[in-house]
């Protein structure tokens, strides 16, 4: 049973809290969160998991192995401040804070803190994120496992070099929004020609969820799934016609860039 700390106690904090007594990796009464006072619903959430839920940074570290940095990025620096005095290197930081470098953190912390930085997404509310880490300087044989096993208690994931993750924050860390959009689309068309909305979303839904699947176990290339549905002078192939004039493929391009340029302004601007 690991004793996890979080330093924020947010919406994400509070997934991977359930993803991780899902899997039977820590109990209630082994978690500990510090959030804001004001903060009423999010220490109430911590609390129903059996959870410890305070409103200062120290105890976290004070009570815990594993550490999770879950706060907005500028309120990481003080953060870090607040823990810098009692952090030591029997414990294992874990950041999500988007933008903040493995670098900057370990220049605020003690020598030989143990850092890896995350990248999950929203779906681990559901235990289906899409998560990477990289790691830091100082961490031991076994974090990378640690890491690991954590994540994967939420969803899948991948160990990644560092500046892969503003793309990565562009395509899986917004993802979802797209995603989002094109089942509210895809359910519009139904409704334009006759379906009941209710019916139509869980259609448009299912189909999502059933193609990514398909994607993921079948290891086919996506292109060939396509073809596979495309019969010659059909229906897939009228539709298709139609995404290729309103350029679906340059949009989601054009997108996945957009927001990497973003994530790359920002992390410039937090870090410095």
């Amino acid at each position: 049973m690991m004793k996890i700390g979080f330093l924020g106690a947010g919406k994400m904090a509070q997934a991977l809290a359930n993803g991780f007594l899902a899997a039977g990796l820590t109990k209630g009464d082994h978690i500990v969160a510090s959030c804001a006072p004001k903060d009423v619903n999010d220490i109430r959430t911590f609390q129903d998991l059996g959870a410890t839920a305070v409103t200062n940074n120290v105890v976290p570290v004070e009570k815990s192995e594993v550490l999770f940095i879950a706060v907005k990025p500028a309120v990481v620096s003080r953060v870090l401040a607040d823990i810098a005095p009692v952090i030591t290197p029997n414990h294992l930081l874990l950041s999500i804070a988007m933008g903040i470098t493995v670098k900057n953190i370990e220049k605020k912390l003690p020598p030989k803190t143990r850092v890896i930085r995350v990248m999950p997404n929203t779906p681990a509310l559901v235990q289906s994120a899409a998560s990477v880490f990289t790691c830091g300087s100082a961490i031991l044989p076994d974090d990378r496992s640690t890491a690991t096993k954590l994540l994967k208690a939420v969803g899948t994931c991948e160990e990644v070099p560092e500046s892969y993750l503003d793309p990565i924050t562009a395509l899986s860390g917004s993802g979802p929004a797209y995603i989002y959009v094109t089942i509210e689309a895809l359910a519009d068309g139904g409704v334009k020609m006759g379906l009941p909305r209710d019916l139509a979303y869980r259609l448009a839904a299912q189909t999502v969820l059933g193609a990514s699947r398909m994607v993921l176990e079948t290891k086919v290339h996506p292109g060939e799934l396509k073809d596979n549905v495309t019969s010659p002078a059909g229906t897939t192939i009228a539709g298709l016609h139609v995404l290729e004039q309103y350029r679906l493929r340059a949009a989601f391009i054009g997108a996945v860039e957009a927001a990497t340029n973003r994530s790359l302004q920002l992390s410039k601007g937090v870090s410095s």
